[in-house]
């Protein structure tokens, strides 16, 4: 008995040690400021095991501020807690089996003012992190010349691209609002984010996806989910009055001003914008960035001014913004292109154009989320705008059966019908007269208004605590347009139809094209718990469309042979209608949707899986010509989507969504109407037109090491169409006109991957970081030659494989920073029917940025870098260009103000060259810009913050502070970063 009660109790003694060894104890808690009670976001957390204080477990804090360490072992702990700007926090722990749950509460951390006033940790702030689909960007990493706008700051971060519209892709992922702690932005614009949100006022940059109104409070899967940027303010910057203003003037008659005026206070943002500048809004870019070739497409002045507000408080939420815009561009361009035909031989265009137009705009939006008690939820988004454009363009073109840059080198100095009938007396005189097709000389001028608005109501009602609700929503949407337009063009054919010549096409034309429309829709939406955090999901949505045009076209040639552009119009003018021109359309369309889902949520992960079902009937009353009809079409579209999210940790997930539409062609190409309103480009109906289906499949999979501020990101996407819309183009070789069919075409396809990582170096003053992307894209589409019964119509197919990498790395130290990078883009473009011009082009480019801080409050940057082309077969576009940028800025007034002197494109060798290419053709255009010019400016900064604490925070501390001062928690020094064009 002796023996068995010993085994009993050396069998339990082993057990309990065998359990203590297993890691199966928990360790949560939160972190907050002690000075303003505010959550730690991204505070790093560790477990150091004792006695040799080895890593066992970390973790980065929530937008709460709390954490949930990863399992670890009984044992004797410290917890240490980390955060830019603060005291390091350490507490022992003695981690028992006897509690698997260990929760240390809430730890407040101390502001640590000599790293606040000295800022010597800025250099070793992590550039990236990421906790669960979140990956955030700290300001402090990354250096931006004195006075610069978010648009600079985002160009800088890893895997980040601006294109020349001003949209902004973050890790393949589009942005589509920017947010201001949590809060829509002027209504999430991005452009106008981009332009008028200082970078001194930002701590960190996350972006994440962001569910709409209905699947925020539903958890109902309605597929508007967006890509936004979310930007946290600088702690103490919520407490008072601050802004930024720049003024500056240049070479070449460049200007630019611009101002924002903040009031923050605890739960309340007011922003005032003004902003105007003729310097196309580009800014420098660089240090050998990507291989982007950042073009200005023209002249372009813009003046902005808006107003916007956003308040919280426990039940009740309001925003809203009003903005005023104006955009005034003026573009010359010259160009060329090549039209593929079957077999091989091709047809070669050149054209000069210029083009000048005016755009006003004014937007207002208010949003109200409204919660009188903890079961119900109501939402009212109510927006108007209104809009005025004029325009006016001339231009020349002309079509030729051979490559005219064979015969001449300047064949665009051949295009003026007025010097071509001078030339027909000596046909010497035109040297490419022998492979003329047409020649065509336009002038156009145009004007319209605008107004619309919209209105949405979303009620929710939580029925019980177990995720049971309802919700109805309901929208209505108005709008109202018309628009004038004069045009003069004029087309001389030289080939002739057996031995008879084209007569020539003299076209004059007043248009008017008034329309309206308006829509609404209702919708119930009802979510059912039937198991522990597991749901049926139903939506049911009926819309209704309606929309009206009424386009009318009179025939000036006809009412007054000598009216020219410019003239006023024909006393008589109302008796030339052209009804073969003019055009009725009315729609109505009729929608109903039902969708049934699933929703799983568990620790680990959440799954949403469902299917629409869309049944939908379209009238359509259409008068054109000898056309009087009325035809109506009932369709049936459905839509499955699966999103999928799995996490390893807090800090490592994956994520998968499928999601699949099925489209319907527009009911005016279903019609066999025949379009000539463009002798050169005519376009025919085609009843035969098919549904088109689309698949969209994305993964996506990031991961973060604290310890080593290591960062991972990468995705990957497929997208495919079935029965894809593609035009089906019919080369006249007598007149260089295309007849344009659209026709259903399959084969349309593409894929992509991305892979970003960023680490720092041992001592976290060496950053290094790589961010590769692969593209291969499957384009098809017809090619087609001859005439009538002679057209031959094949299927091309164009394929162009894209490999890219990027490389960089920098050092930084509190008065130093030196950057280097290179990038290389290589692609593959191979054309099925007309091999001769597959190329292999590729781009590189390589440069170094450099930043310094010098005593007496100035600063010295410059970048470097050297982007060039090879590989392509227009010889003209292998070249090089040495961008070479600097900046010289002095602060006085204890870092309130700065007067900078910049130099954009010194060497003067940046070039405004676009290129496409596509399964019908290629095409390069030139346009006027002006990169290399000088600019002085004088930038104020406006602190008035609500405590004395605060003020000797942000002037003291440097946050909006000069070369070498620094700012609080995520402050960064002054100076100059590059930037990438």
């Amino acid at each position: 008995m002796k023996k068995v009660i010993i085994g009993t109790v050396l069998l339990l003694t082993t057990a309990l040690s065998a359990f203590s060894q297993t890691k199966n104890i928990t360790v949560a808690g939160r972190v907050i400021e002690d000075d303003t009670k505010e959550p730690a976001v991204q505070a790093t957390v560790q477990l150091l095991s004792l006695p040799d204080s080895a890593f066992a477990a970390g973790i980065a804090t929530t937008a709460q501020g709390y954490f949930t360490l990863p399992k670890v072992k009984a044992g004797k702990y410290v917890l240490k807690v980390s955060y830019i700007g603060f005291q390091p926090t350490v507490l022992p722990l003695q981690l028992s089996a006897q509690n698997l749950n260990k929760n240390v509460g809430t730890l407040a951390l101390k502001t640590d003012a000599v790293m606040l006033a000295e800022a010597v940790i800025t250099a070793e702030a992590p550039q990236v992190t990421v906790s669960e689909d979140t990956v955030a960007f700290n300001s402090s990493a990354y250096r931006t010349p004195e006075g610069a706008m978010l648009e600079e700051l985002v160009k800088k971060l890893p895997g980040a691209e601006v294109d020349d519209d001003g949209n902004v892709k973050i890790n393949g992922k589009e942005i589509k609002k920017i947010m201001v702690d949590g809060k829509e932005f002027f209504g999430g614009d991005v452009k106008t984010g981009l332009k008028n949100l200082p970078v001194e006022m930002i701590d960190k940059l996350k972006t994440y996806d962001k569910q709409s109104d209905l699947a925020r409070i539903t958890g109902i899967d309605d597929g508007e989910e967006e890509t936004v940027l979310d930007l946290t303010v600088k702690k103490g910057m919520n407490q008072g009055v601050f802004g930024n203003f720049d003024l500056a003037g240049g070479t070449e008659h460049r200007y630019l001003g611009r101002g924002m005026v903040n009031y923050f206070r605890d739960k309340t943002q007011v922003s005032f914008i003004g902003r105007a500048n003729n310097v196309n809004d580009m800014g420098f870019s660089g240090g050998g960035g990507g291989p982007r070739w950042r073009r200005s497409n023209g002249l372009t002045a813009s003046k902005e001014v808006g107003l916007n507000f956003a308040s919280e408080s426990e039940k009740l939420e309001l925003g809203g913004s009003a903005r005023y815009n104006y955009r005034g561009t003026d573009a010359i361009s010259t160009g060329y292109s090549e039209n593929f035909l079957a077999g091989t031989s091709s047809s070669f265009s050149n054209s000069n154009s210029k083009n000048r137009s005016r755009n006003m705009n004014f937007n207002a939006d208010f949003r109200l989320e409204w919660k009188p008690d903890t079961m119900t939820n109501i939402i009212f988004r109510p927006n108007i705008s209104w809009g005025k454009s004029e325009s006016g363009s001339w231009s020349q073109s002309g079509t030729f059966n051979e490559d005219p840059f064979t015969l001449v080198p300047n064949p665009n100095d051949y295009l003026d019908l007025a010097a071509l009938a001078q030339m027909d007396f000596n046909e010497d005189d035109d040297p490419l007269k022998s492979i003329r097709v047409n020649t065509s000389n336009n002038l156009s001028s145009s004007e319209g208004n605008s107004l619309s608005a919209n209105a949405t109501l979303q009620v929710n009602r939580r029925l019980n605590a177990r995720g049971r609700n309802i919700t109805l929503r309901g929208r209505l949407g108005y709008g109202d347009n018309e628009s004038e337009q004069y045009s003069s063009n004029d087309t001389r054919y030289f080939l002739t139809t057996g031995d008879v010549p084209r007569e020539d096409d003299r076209i004059r034309r007043y248009i008017t094209s008034p329309g309206n429309n308006y829509n609404y829709n209702a919708q119930l939406t009802y979510s059912e718990p039937i198991a522990r955090a597991t749901f049926l999901q139903f939506s049911y949505q009926f819309k209704y469309n309606y929309r009206e045009s009424d386009k009318s076209t009179y025939n000036l040639a006809l009412a007054d042979s000598e009216w020219k552009l410019g003239d006023p119009l024909p006393a008589n003018y109302a008796d030339y209608k052209d009804n073969a021109q003019s055009k009725y359309a009315e729609y109505k369309t009729f929608e109903h949707e039902a969708m049934l889902g699933l929703r799983f949520i568990r620790p680990k992960y959440r799954l949403n899986a469902g299917v629409s079902f869309q049944p939908q009937n379209t009238e359509l009353t259409y008068r054109k010509g000898e056309t009087d009809t009325i035809t109506t079409r009932s369709v049936f579209n459905f839509a499955p989507n699966v999103d999928f999210r799995f996490n390893f940790s807090k800090l490592s997930n994956l994520r998968l969504n499928y999601r699949g539409r099925s489209g319907q062609p527009g009911m005016e190409d279903l019609l066999p109407v025949t379009d000539n309103s463009n002798p050169l480009n005519i376009r025919v109906g085609n009843p035969g037109l098919k549904p088109s289906f689309s698949h969209n499949l994305t993964v996506m999979y990031n991961t973060y090491n604290p310890e080593k501020q290591r960062g991972i990101f990468t995705n990957a996407g497929f997208q495919s169409t079935r029965n894809s819309i593609s035009n089906s183009r019919v080369y006249n070789e007598n007149t260089g006109g295309w007849t344009i069919t659209p026709k259903n075409i399959n084969g349309n396809w593409s894929t992509n991957g991305m892979l970003g990582y960023n680490t720092a170096l041992k001592n976290k003053k060496f950053t290094i970081g790589t961010f590769s992307r692969v593209s291969y894209n499957n384009q098809v589409g017809y090619l087609t030659s001859g005439k009538g019964s002679e057209a031959v119509e094949r299927k091309n197919t164009t394929t162009n494989l894209t490999l890219n990498e990027n490389l960089n790395g920098a050092f930084r130290n509190d008065w130093l920073e030196v950057g280097i990078n290179g990038t290389i883009s290589y692609n593959i473009e191979k054309d099925k029917l007309t091999p001769a011009n597959n190329q292999k082009p590729y781009n590189f480019s390589y440069g170094a940025n450099t930043t310094i801080l010098m005593p007496w409050s100035m600063s010295l940057a410059t970048n470097l870098s050297n982007q060039s082309r090879r590989g392509y077969s227009d010889a003209s576009m292998n070249r090089n260009e040495l961008i070479w940028n600097a900046q010289i800025s002095q602060s006085f007034l204890k870092g309130a103000a700065t007067v900078s002197f910049e130099m954009y494109d010194i060497l003067k060798q940046q070039s405004n060259i676009t290129r496409s290419l596509s399964a019908s053709g290629r095409s390069v255009y030139q346009y006027n810009g002006i990169n290399s010019y000088c600019m002085v400016h004088f930038i104020y900064r406006l602190n008035i913050f609500g405590s004395k604490a605060a003020r000797e925070k942000m002037q003291g501390g440097g946050g909006f502070g000069g070369p070498g001062r620094h700012g609080g928690p995520g402050g960064r020094p002054g100076g100059f970063g590059g930037r990438r064009f």
